[in-house]
């Protein structure tokens, strides 16, 4: 059996090689000076049964959801400490909008950084109350693992940069039906 996933990467001060995509990262300072310099880029790659990460399929329960979310948050945080970071805190908040955009692209069948419901992650941000000083959100879909999801944005310059980026403080983590978001901010 082939497994598709597909992850996807828009970055404002993009990379000039971003083969695979993942990362949407904003700062007030920065905001107007790389709007012009937003590149997109989207890559899907199969994996055979015969690689390391393929396993059984999550089911779709709001526990079941709830359970990735929460396995991709501490895979998130190792991540950190190997990279002698400090680990990201689960915020109530962005849990929440995370688990929304999940769902939305889910139900919606869409798979961008900008949703037709909410729009931009931060404007979806300020939508919940989110207050931050610097934000970034990671999407993904058709991985059918935590581990999966976390190897391939490790793989990806762009995502694993969103994970170890020192400026983060918080995290909040949504799965629905194979779409996997992670949302990150600074408070």
């Amino acid at each position: 059996m082939i497994w598709k996933s597909k992850i996807k990467r828009i970055a404002i001060a993009t990379t000039a090689a971003a083969l695979v995509a993942g990362t949407f990262t904003w700062s007030p300072l920065a905001q107007a000076a790389n709007a012009a310099s937003t590149t997109k880029a989207i890559a899907t790659s199969s994996h055979s049964s015969n690689n390391t990460y393929t396993t059984t399929r999550l089911g779709t329960s709001a526990a079941t959801s709830a359970a990735a979310a929460a396995k991709v948050a501490k895979l998130v945080n190792e991540q950190r400490a190997k990279a002698g970071l400090k680990p990201l805190t689960v915020d109530t908040k962005l849990q929440k909008m995370a688990q929304t955009k999940a769902n939305d692209m889910a139900s919606k069948g869409y798979f961008s950084h900008t949703s037709p419901t909410y729009g931009t992650p931060f404007k979806m941000m300020d939508k919940f109350g989110i207050t931050y000083t610097y934000a970034g959100e990671n999407i993904a879909k058709g991985q059918s693992s935590a581990a999966q999801v976390m190897k391939d944005w490790m793989n990806s310059p762009g995502h694993k940069a969103n994970i170890l980026k020192k400026q983060y403080t918080h995290i909040g983590v949504g799965f629905k039906n194979g779409v996997w978001v992670q949302e990150f901010i600074r408070k």
